[in-house]
């Protein structure tokens, strides 16, 4: 009976860590992807002053608040798209990403955001800009 129990737990833990993985990316994932040149759209959720004062390189503005079929009928909804926000202490990517999963949509939020894409060194763009390793393409 123990067995049975810690079986269906490592199955229930097995279960979350996949699902937590097909809507969650970290950075360095995110670079390589980028990198490869997937069918990734980045998008920063956030007003577009903050966008315009740091951002990811490829990365496009369109706030969670502006979220509307309208505001998304051009966009791809075959591509991959990766929300963010500021970091931990704000919900801007979780809300784009969730505004953009119910406008049909395959979407991940990025882990950590911007914060977290710097600390893990890699640049960004914007009148705030800050060096670190390059996207880039060899093809």
């Amino acid at each position: 009976m123990v067995n049975l129990k810690k079986t269906k737990r490592m199955q229930d833990q097995i279960r979350y860590y996949e699902e937590k993985l097909k809507y969650e990316m970290d950075p360095s994932d995110l670079f390589e992807a980028l990198g490869e040149q997937k069918d990734i759209i980045v998008v920063d959720t956030r007003k577009e002053f903050g966008y315009k004062k740091e951002h990811i390189p490829t990365a496009m503005n369109l706030p969670h608040r502006e979220m509307t079929a309208a505001s998304t009928a051009h966009l791809d909804k075959t591509k991959l798209y990766v929300c963010y926000c500021d970091g931990i202490g704000c919900n801007a990517s979780t809300k784009g990403a969730l505004n953009m999963a119910r406008l049909g949509f395959r979407v991940r939020e990025l882990i950590g955001g911007l914060a977290w894409w710097k600390l893990d060194g890699y640049a960004t763009k914007g009148t705030m800009e800050s060096s670190g390793s390059e996207i880039s393409c060899a093809c």
